[in-house]
């Protein structure tokens, strides 16, 4: 395959050209490389190379300017701003900075397409006085504001203009007006130069200008690369603006149009490809290089284009590992560095200014991959000792003093010090930040290079953001210095090295410009991406471009037809993927230039709708079988003691049994920011124990209860602080959560009042009581125990009465049962009547209860119940049950214990998963 570039340079050289005083002008820097390589197989003697720059190089030599940055241009127009504005009229850097960068953006295009900077102004002024006309005489202050600001519009843009000049430099557009103005002197002083412009699509007004001149003065030549199909199609806009110079440039009339080629209608083999999702494009790509290698294993003149360019990553990991040459030409975002997020977490959390951080972002700041080594020292790691304090004391929001009662290290100070709401201050800890990291990466620097290149790129990103504020001032607070890091940080790159002219080529499309590749694999050609459609991020309205002649999205669309079909044009295999999956921000409808290809039905097109394999869920229940040394563990679980909760933990899921009781996995602790269900139910329990504590086997009085409610927010405050530490109970759902716990205990009160008012006789015998229990079952051969805590006993009118509370909701059906085999089968239905009945008869066990008794729940969401007592109905449909508790009871219910526990225990029987 010929490449453009080199037929231009075959061309010159057919016509004897002097290559050494020639000047090549392109598109972009990248393509110089390829020039070059392309120059040196085709000269067949040694020359002086030619000079090879870019259109933005050659313009900057033209106009005498330099090109500044956008942030450098953001701070000169605030000076400007400050002294055009009166004091009381003036907006702080950071919400300045939000319109600013939208009006440089308008200076730039009015200066490159060299509109009357006076006559525009003025105009849009006009418009916007019609815009908010009014009946009123008077203007309100706000549309006064308003109006005033786009009458300064012109003011501002001379300001700013000339304080520029003043320094020799500019912004895009400025450079490109001024070079224009200058290039009648650049003609007369420089009659010989030979200059040869290659590649070129959409040019703005500026470059028109000077390149018409040098075609006029005979100067220059012009090459374009344009095929025969879109050229003479009048509707194609991969032409759209070569049409247009052809037809206007007065240079064309009397000189031939270099040139038209006729590649495109070529064979090619196109293979479309729609996959699901960014990552499923990635590892197509792979696939596709895959089967490439075969036939071509040097992947010569092979291009992957990536029309997104955040695919970057995911396609270099899917990159079969059998390629060694790539080069990458797009640099990595330097917001995508790992780096970039702690100092995300840094400025989020000192640019509110408060003296106390919520316990995530601490977490997060002391979890990151480059501080957490930074806490370690010969007995632990500080970080981890921090993060496990805040658990275990439930901190919600930490201060400096109480993060360094848990650590010395001075790093923790650097962290978490108030910044000051100082810039200056914010940039120099973070230099010492990247500095402790550095010296701790330093210590192994050869497994660490990578880390240490991202460290270097933040510490020159931090020391242009010292030097532009130490020019001008104008960050003042952190919150405006989050605000243009970000803007630095989405312009820098982490630039990689490779052979440009080897192996497998991967870039974006922009700089796949006046470039050829034999194979093309195109990534994201999907609406909204492949062309991006309407964005119209300007302050001039849509009919003032057209009016002016200004670019609006539709010559944006047109100019990535251009280069979509331009990569198309002399490849000859042609691999084109789109993301098959709708998406609400980059969509998932195939784009345009998709259904074009389609329409013109120039070439066969292969389609494949990529399904990935996806592996098939194994969905079967497990099953765990019970080993020696699982035998031998549950024996000891079992000589320590079965608790209620345990076996009806078994009932539920045998396996979750034995995740916990055998393998000791248990939940995951974290940070209650809301009081959790069950540090409620401790609390309630705990304070109703404290309640009830000195009336231990006295008759309760009325008296009494009304003692225990005078204590009642004492004591929920006093067992809140013990179970939920240093947790704010004073605000949101943990202040509600406070108070409905004193409306449990206040509301069980009111019932045993009413209760006592009644003539029933309440005494407590005991409450939390402890029971731990030997069960005899000589089947398994080794000793069971049973062990478990009773929340109250107590005797009413006589009858003793085995009491556990509930502060979830239970209803007087499930305290019910009518079979006796069903008790340890069905945990929703029956697990509160096992519970309870595993305590009355370890209690009997302890010491025999004078039969009969009764066992019941008292549930805090459905106190209107009372106390829902056991009982046995005779049938589903029967009204009544009988809820006292003899003898018998106890021996129907052992017999279903003790078959629970040898199933649980034996050998054979493995733990098998149940549908929860």
């Amino acid at each position: 395959m010929k490449s453009f570039i080199f037929d231009v340079l075959n061309d010159l050289n057919n016509r004897d050209a002097d290559f050494s005083n020639l000047t090549f002008i392109l598109p972009s820097k990248r393509a110089g490389v390829f020039l070059r390589q392309e120059l040196s197989t085709l000269v067949e003697k040694t020359i002086f190379s030619p000079k090879i720059i870019s259109i933005e190089e050659f313009v900057e030599e033209l106009a005498e300017l330099k090109t500044i940055t956008n942030t450098e241009l953001l701070f000169e127009f605030y000076n400007s701003y400050l002294e055009l504005t009166p004091r009381r009229e003036r907006e702080a850097f950071e919400s300045f900075s939000k319109w600013a960068q939208i009006l440089l953006q308008d200076f730039n295009e009015i200066d490159r397409y060299l509109i009357p900077q006076k006559e525009i102004f003025d105009y849009l002024s006009a418009i916007k006085k019609l815009d908010h006309w009014s009946l009123e005489p008077e203007k309100t202050e706000f549309v006064s504001n308003y109006l005033k600001f786009w009458d300064k519009l012109k003011v501002y843009y001379n300001h700013f203009n000339t304080s520029l000049m003043a320094r020799k430099s500019g912004y895009q557009g400025l450079v490109y007006r001024e070079a224009a103005n200058n290039i009648d002197a650049y003609c007369a002083a420089n009659p010989n130069k030979s200059h040869i412009f290659l590649g070129f699509n959409a040019l703005n007004t500026a470059e028109e200008t000077i390149i018409q001149k040098l075609l006029d003065s005979t100067m220059a030549e012009i090459f374009w690369d344009i095929d025969t199909s879109f050229l003479e199609n009048p509707i194609h806009d991969a032409a759209l603006f070569t049409r247009k110079h052809k037809k206007n440039w007065p240079y064309f009339k009397s000189h031939p149009f270099n040139w038209v080629t006729e590649n495109y209608k070529k064979e090619k083999n196109i293979t479309l490809y729609g996959v699901p999702k960014n990552i499923g494009q990635a590892k197509t790509v792979g696939a596709i290089l895959d089967t490439i290698i075969i036939e071509n294993p040097e992947l010569k003149s092979t291009a992957v284009v990536l029309g997104d360019e955040n695919l970057l990553i995911p396609i270099l990991n899917s990159i079969p590992k059998k390629i060694d040459a790539l080069n990458i030409t797009m640099g990595f975002p330097l917001q995508s560095i790992p780096l970039a997020s702690l100092f995300e977490l840094l400025f989020t959390i000192h640019k509110k200014g408060q003296q106390t951080f919520y316990y995530k972002d601490v977490i997060s700041v002391l979890s990151h991959q480059f501080i957490k080594p930074l806490f370690e020292n010969d007995d632990n790691n500080e970080a981890s000792k921090i993060i496990e304090a805040i658990k275990i004391n439930n901190l919600v929001y930490l201060s400096l003093e109480d993060l360094k009662t848990y650590s010395s290290n001075p790093l923790t100070t650097l962290l978490f010090s108030n910044w000051q709401n100082n810039s200056q201050q914010a940039i120099s800890n973070c230099f010492n930040i990247i500095t402790t990291i550095k010296e701790h990466l330093s210590e192994n620097k050869s497994n660490n290079l990578l880390s240490l290149e991202h460290l270097f790129r933040f510490n020159t990103l931090f020391n242009e953001l010292y030097r532009l504020n130490e020019s001008y001032n104008h960050i003042k607070d952190i919150s405006a210095l989050y605000s243009i890091y970000n803007e630095l940080l989405s312009s820098e790159t982490l630039d990689f090295k490779g052979e440009p002219l080897q192996g497998l080529q991967v870039m974006g499309m922009l700089e796949s410009r006046v470039l050829d590749f034999e194979t093309v694999i195109l990534t994201s050609v999907n609406e909204g991406i492949l062309p991006s459609g309407k964005s119209n991020n300007s302050f001039i309205p849509f009919d003032v471009k057209i009016e002016n002649n200004l670019p609006t999205y539709k010559e944006k669309d047109a100019v990535y037809t251009y280069h979509f079909y331009r990569l198309l044009q002399r490849a000859k295999n042609i691999y084109i993927l789109y993301n098959t999956e709708p998406d609400a921000l980059t969509g998932g409808e195939k784009s345009r230039f998709i259904n074009q290809l389609q329409l013109e039905n120039i070439h066969q097109i292969k389609h494949h709708i990529v399904v990935p394999q996806v592996p098939t869920l194994d969905i079967s229940l497990k099953e765990v079988l019970k080993t020696d040394s699982a035998i031998e563990k549950l024996k000891e679980v079992a000589k320590n003691g079965f608790s209620p909760s345990s076996l009806t933990s078994y009932m539920r899921n045998p396996l979750a049994f034995y995740y916990q009781k055998l393998l000791g996995i248990k939940d995951l602790e974290d940070v209650e920011e809301t009081v959790a269900a069950n540090t409620l139910g401790t609390v309630v329990h705990d304070t109703l124990e404290a309640l009830y504590e000195p009336f231990i086997n006295v008759l309760l009085t009325v008296d009494n209860i009304k003692e225990m409610k005078s204590k009642i927010e004492d004591l929920i405050t006093h067992f809140f602080k013990k179970q939920y530490k240093d947790g704010d109970l004073t605000k949101g759902k943990n202040l509600i959560i406070f108070e409905i716990a004193k409306r449990y205990v206040q509301n069980f009160l009111n019932i045993e009042i009413k209760d006592l008012k009644h003539g029933n006789t309440i005494k407590i015998i005991a409450l939390e009581q402890k029971s731990d229990i030997p069960i005899d079952i000589p089947e398994l051969g080794f000793k069971v125990a049973l062990r478990g805590t009773v929340d109250r006993v107590d005797e009413y009118n006589g009858v003793t009465r085995i009491i556990d509370y509930k502060t979830g909701k239970v209803t007087p059906g499930e305290v019910s049962i009518l079979d006796w085999e069903d008790i340890t089968t069905d945990y929703k239905k029956y697990s509160k009547s096992f519970q309870i009945l595993t305590y009355a008869y370890m209690m009997h066990a302890q010491k025999p209860l004078n039969f009969p008794v009764e066992a019941g729940i008292i549930s805090f969401k459905n106190l209107s119940s009372g106390v829902m007592k056991f009982g046995v109905k005779e049938s589903p449909y029967a009204k009544t049950k009988d809820s006292l508790i003899t003898q018998d009871t106890l021996n129907h219910f052992e017999k279903e214990l003790k078959k629970l526990i040898i199933e649980i225990c034996n050998p054979e029987i493995p733990f098998i998963e149940k549908e929860v």
